[in-house]
């Protein structure tokens, strides 16, 4: 009797971009957030999110369980309390959001973690530990403190941990595991003189890919996608063999290796 064939596992990327009101995670807020949900063995967007953030405030009790070294006196506490988290002017103009459109258009911060998670898992499409989503996105590390940020103002920083790809760092504090396209975009022209810069609106213009509505997340996602695939498949060879081009190669000095 033939042994049953096993399902082939299928990784999902979850290619992230929020817009913000400020750089700070800790104290600027989410405005916008787009997520796009791609296999990657057959780059097929399999599903798409995107959200206007309703204007939030500070909530220092939050803040103090995610960054206990830093101290306040009462009185800074229950001033801090309270306040809208920052959305700078710079910050609205640039991502060309107002608060107008927020307060019109945007979804309560708990409404929006709750997606979030939604999200991540109705797009795991095997059930192995090592096929959690994990993130992809241009400058990754920048989203990834204001995904931070949204789950534990939204009450979900548990299921976070458990539903998308990451360890637990040595603080305790969950981090999910991401590819940034940045380093993408290196690997393949940094052996190209004439790219000295690898922000999105320049690797895109380099690869042939179209960015409209630059700043805009949804915008951004779709060309963050679009760089991910077209660096991917050059690093993939079309028959899936390796050239061996840049390899470092060492005489064996033993004939068993040990794995």
């Amino acid at each position: 009797m033939a042994a049953p064939k096993s399902e082939p596992t299928v990784f999902v990327g979850i290619v992230l971009d929020f817009e913000t009101g400020d750089l700070d995670p800790q104290n600027g807020a989410c405005t916008q957030i787009a997520m796009k949900a791609v296999r990657l063995d057959t780059w097929e967007v399999i599903d798409t999110y995107m959200n206007y953030i309703y204007p939030y405030k500070h909530k220092s009790d939050i803040l103090g369980k995610t960054r206990k070294k830093v101290l306040k006196n009462k009185r800074e506490i229950e001033e801090e309390e309270g306040q809208l988290m920052k959305y700078e002017e710079t910050a609205l103009t640039y991502s060309d959001i107002s608060m107008d459109m927020l307060y019109e258009k945007g979804v309560d911060v708990e409404q929006v973690a709750s997606d979030v998670i939604d999200f991540a898992t109705r797009n795991t499409l095997s059930k192995s530990k090592t096929a959690k989503p994990f993130l992809i996105g241009q400058n990754i590390v920048f989203d990834c403190g204001f995904l931070q940020q949204l789950m534990a103002y939204g009450g979900k920083l548990k299921e976070f941990a458990k539903v998308f790809a990451g360890i637990t760092d040595f603080w305790g504090n969950f981090q999910p595991h991401y590819v940034d396209t940045i380093d993408l975009g290196k690997l393949t022209f940094a052996g190209d003189p004439e790219v000295t810069s690898y922000k999105l609106e320049l690797l895109a213009e380099r690869l042939g890919i179209e960015l409209d509505d630059a700043h805009d997340a949804d915008a951004d996602v779709t060309a963050t996608l679009n760089v991910t695939i077209v660096c991917s498949n050059r690093l993939r060879n079309s028959d899936g063999s390796s050239t061996g081009a840049g390899l470092q190669k060492k005489e064996k000095s033993r004939t068993h290796f040990k794995i």
